[in-house]
């Protein structure tokens, strides 16, 4: 299968992800390797969009601006709604709780994130799917954000998914796959 964007033609390699904006996919160029984002319109019961390509250029320009480790933006095919990213390869935060292989500096890396967003009056989706290590550094590779709320933040909605809570496991329970 391949992709176009504004007139170059990726090779999909593999399906990354779904989110409540879009699907993530794996391409390469023949060179390089990249993030495909194709944004969709289905609904979030839990999430309202308004243009979700346009929130999602903004939000990464605040996340930018803030400092939060992330990929690169490389492209925006506004007609077909695609955004290109710097791949980052490695673990999600999800998977190593779920192979019992987080350590501490995981978590700091996080609260360093939490000390340069909650001053700038931002949330990011601390869901651990949304982070990943690359040779131990942590990158928010989502660029969702949104205006601070206590209930949302880190502390409060984020850490329970960042060990293996009851909350974690019950979410483990019920997306298992196979």
């Amino acid at each position: 299968m391949e992709f176009s964007l504004n007139g170059k033609t990726y090779q999909l390699l593999r399906f990354l992800g779904r989110g409540k904006g879009g699907y993530s996919y794996l391409v390469t160029d023949g060179a390089e390797r990249f993030t495909l984002k194709q944004i969709h319109h289905e609904p979030c019961d839990y999430y309202t969009f308004g243009d979700k390509l346009a929130s999602e250029l903004r939000d990464h320009e605040r996340l930018r601006a803030v400092g939060i480790p992330m990929p690169k933006l490389l492209e925006v095919d506004r007609a077909q709604e695609r955004i290109l990213k710097e791949y980052i390869d490695g673990p999600s935060i999800y998977e190593l709780v779920l192979r019992d292989e987080m350590v501490p500096d995981y978590y700091h890396q996080v609260r360093a994130m939490c000390r340069k967003l909650y001053p700038a009056g931002l949330n990011i989706d601390y869901f651990p799917t949304n982070f990943i290590v690359e040779n131990g550094t942590l990158f928010y590779i989502d660029y969702e954000c949104n205006v601070y709320d206590p209930k949302w933040d880190f502390e409060h909605w984020g850490n329970d998914y960042w060990w293996k809570s009851p909350v974690f496991l019950e979410y483990a329970e019920n997306h298992a796959s196979g």
